[in-house]
């Protein structure tokens, strides 16, 4: 099997190639590192010849309207394109749990990046993942004002990027879903106590604030918005675990 991962130098790219080459794939990495670009074209046609199988963890370089909107629609436009004239047999993407409700310029363009690729005549699979571990620590950074650290008293169940690319990894040597995979972590937490664990692990003195008003990367949270339904995929670490890990910076 021939697989193209675009987005494979990032967080979970790179992961996501690793255990697809642990399953035997032949992987054909997808970046700009490796002389493809998924905005302009440069060398994507040749880079998805003769794959079966397109994986796009994909993301865009800003959580902004302008950078999010623009970034999908031109991204999975050119990836569908060269997908549809390349014979490709299955597209799996990766998108966000409770992306139809969190409603700000990021992921609606993800809800539309979804969209496109159901509408597209290439079999599709999406994997949507609760929020990764790093993204409380984004967040965190993000909600601080001045001494305090304002985060929405929300359910959580943020999951590691071994566990989404485990699962990834595991839809895309299977046969398409046509419809949805959500994938999560072990533990349901409370958004700000994931926050106040964060700032302790990182020797932070830093208050954190239960706001029922603080936004999660410009969106409004509802209690459950975080959570996946009965039927995820559930990975193995813990929020706790990955906190007690050395902090390494990855492209991504």
């Amino acid at each position: 099997m021939r697989v193209a991962v675009a987005g494979a130098t990032g967080r979970i790219g790179s992961r996501t190639v690793a255990r697809l080459r642990d399953h035997g794939v032949e992987v054909v990495p997808v970046s700009r590192h490796h002389g493809v670009d998924v905005i302009t074209r440069d060398g994507l046609d040749e880079a998805l010849r003769g794959a079966e199988v397109l994986v796009d963890v994909t993301d865009a370089p800003a959580r902004t309207e302008e950078a999010g909107l623009q970034f999908f629609r031109t991204a999975t436009t050119n990836l569908l394109t060269a997908a549809v004239a390349a014979g490709v047999e299955h597209h799996v993407v990766l998108s966000t749990v409770g992306a139809n409700w969190l409603w700000s310029d990021y992921f609606r363009a993800k809800l539309i990046q979804e969209d496109m690729v159901r509408n597209s005549p290439v079999p599709h699979s999406i994997v949507r993942a609760t929020p990764f571990f790093e993204s409380i620590e984004v967040m965190v950074k993000k909600n601080t004002y001045y001494d305090r650290v304002h985060v929405a008293p929300v359910l959580a169940r943020p999951v590691s990027t071994d566990d989404v690319a485990v699962a990834v990894a595991h839809v895309a040597v299977g046969l398409p879903l046509f419809g949805i995979l959500e994938v999560a972590g072990p533990d349901v937490r409370h958004l700000d106590d994931l926050a106040a664990e964060v700032l302790t692990a990182r020797g932070d003195e830093r208050l954190v604030v239960p706001d029922p008003q603080a936004r999660y990367f410009g969106a409004e949270l509802r209690e459950r918005t975080l959570l996946p339904g009965a039927d995820a995929r559930l990975g193995h670490m813990s929020f706790t675990e990955w906190l007690a890990q050395p902090v390494v910076h990855t492209q991504g």
